[in-house]
């Protein structure tokens, strides 16, 4: 059973999210790892928000960490990213826009939940 649960974002909003999967992605010459989130704003209805962990963003921290990261840490950085965006999208229509994780964005983002 899925687990819905709630992000006050700086924005103001309150989003209700539940994680609904993940699966590969290639697009826009680019390849990875797209998270899917079903998300609500209003508590009325919901759509699907795809965060898109880039694979070269993966494979260069793992060459500068000497580590390889596990599942958990990639959804990790999915659900950081998507709390960042919560947070600085001005209101819940341009969450539509695609959340992409690249290389600069995966290092601070496993770097503020201590994963190194």
């Amino acid at each position: 059973m899925r687990r819905q649960k709630t992000y006050s974002a700086q924005s103001g909003y309150v989003y209700q999210y539940f994680y609904a999967g993940h699966r590969p992605f290639a697009k826009d010459g680019e390849a990875g790892t797209e998270f899917v989130f079903d998300v609500s704003a209003d508590r009325r209805s919901s759509t699907p928000i795809s965060v898109f962990l880039n694979a070269d963003a993966v494979r260069k921290w793992e060459e500068r960490h000497g580590r390889q990261l596990i599942s958990t840490e990639h959804y990790a950085a999915a659900k950081m990213a998507l709390f960042q965006a919560f947070d600085e999208r001005a209101h819940p229509g341009l969450m539509k826009q695609d959340i992409r994780i690249r290389a600069a964005d995966i290092e601070a983002i496993l770097e503020g939940l201590g994963i190194d």
